[in-house]
């Protein structure tokens, strides 16, 4: 594979599914091959705008699909144990959007699987593979602001202005309020933050989480303040009822690092050494647009030629951490979705 085009398969076609085979055809080295959605009529619709040969009406038909050498697995959260499952099953190696399922259980289950058969398995966490915050975990591990002393980090979007929005807020129905789709704030935008205090120090000790929860028994939004027997700490806050300045910040002993808007993709950052002048750290324009996700399909294709099962910018160990620690901010928050309720009935 080292000198060949790495041929892709997209598993479902909504935003997310749309945004990431937009930068996968402008990358020389890799080709959409095949798509599947839940209706062959959807599939088709995505096939021709995209140019893509094949488009299949069912899931089982593209995970088949010998032809593929990895699956991008763009469906709600709720499905991906399933989606990214069959998959795995068949032989294909996966790249399965995040949050990377619904709890740490149907997490295990994947890995296991993944790991069972040998196959290729990556969390879309595009944060990780992003340049810039590449750069930033290396100064901090460096020692660039000495010791890790506390972390901030938030997301929150204004769901009121949302073009889904009816009467100043989002319909039950939406997939950010239902349950059966693994709705709320958290997993959908908390994990972001979670994600970010991870990537720095790793899973925490202790977790303290607060929510406000709609009527549908979702998290409107939630705050958490996790901590590191080093001493640590990190607040991380996550909303679709507000706006937040969606920024980082982490603070050591012998300085801080404050990322502004858009901490999980950023253009900058900002170095404070003490006794220094602020350094201004800025995206190369040669990596593209700030919201581009090629590096995390170049990370997949160069991990695929290297005969890696597993990448080491997002690990999967890593992001079993992650998925425990939402899997605690959820019980302490009193979300539970259906599927997990049905599940400890059978």
């Amino acid at each position: 594979m080292a000198d060949e085009s790495v041929r892709w398969g997209i598993l479902a076609t909504g935003g997310i599914a749309a945004a990431f085979t937009a930068d996968l055809v402008d990358l020389p080295d890799a080709e959409v091959v095949a798509v599947a959605s839940r209706t062959e009529a959807s599939a088709k619709a995505f096939a021709e705008r995209f140019g893509i040969e094949r488009a299949y009406g069912d899931w089982g038909a593209l995970a088949e699909d010998a032809d593929i050498d990895v699956v991008y697995v763009a469906t709600p959260h709720s499905a991906h144990r399933a989606a990214a499952g069959l998959c795995l099953e068949a032989g294909r190696n996966v790249l399965c959007e995040k949050a990377f399922t619904l709890n740490a259980r149907e997490a295990e289950e994947l890995v296991a699987l993944a790991r069972g058969r040998g196959s290729f398995l990556m969390e879309a966490m595009w944060m990780y593979c992003n340049p810039l915050v590449r750069r930033l975990k290396a100064l901090v591990d460096d020692g660039a602001i000495g010791e890790v002393r506390s972390v901030q980090a938030d997301f929150g979007l204004a769901g009121h202005l949302l073009p889904e929005a009816r009467n100043g807020m989002l319909p039950p129905t939406h997939r950010l309020r239902d349950p059966e789709q693994g709705g709320g704030s958290l997993l959908d935008l908390g994990v972001y933050p979670v994600s970010f205090a991870q990537l720095l120090l790793g899973e925490p000790a202790g977790i303290s989480a607060r929510a406000a929860l709609s009527d549908e028994g979702v998290d409107l939004q939630t705050g958490a303040l996790l901590s590191w027997e080093s001493g640590a700490l990190a607040s991380v806050h996550c909303s679709i009822v507000g706006g937040t300045a969606t920024s980082a910040s982490v603070t050591g002993s012998l300085g801080r690092i404050d990322i502004p808007y858009g901490f999980f993709f950023p253009d900058h950052f900002v170095l404070h050494r003490d006794g220094r002048d602020p350094e201004e750290f800025t995206a190369d324009p040669a990596d593209g647009p700030r919201n581009s996700l090629r590096h995390e399909a170049r990370e997949v294709m160069r991990a695929l030629r290297a005969g890696e099962a597993e990448s080491p910018l997002v690990p999967l160990d890593g992001t079993l951490a992650v998925m425990r620690t939402l899997d605690t901010i959820r019980e302490q928050i009193g979300v539970r979705y259906p599927q997990e309720a049905a599940e400890e009935r059978a």
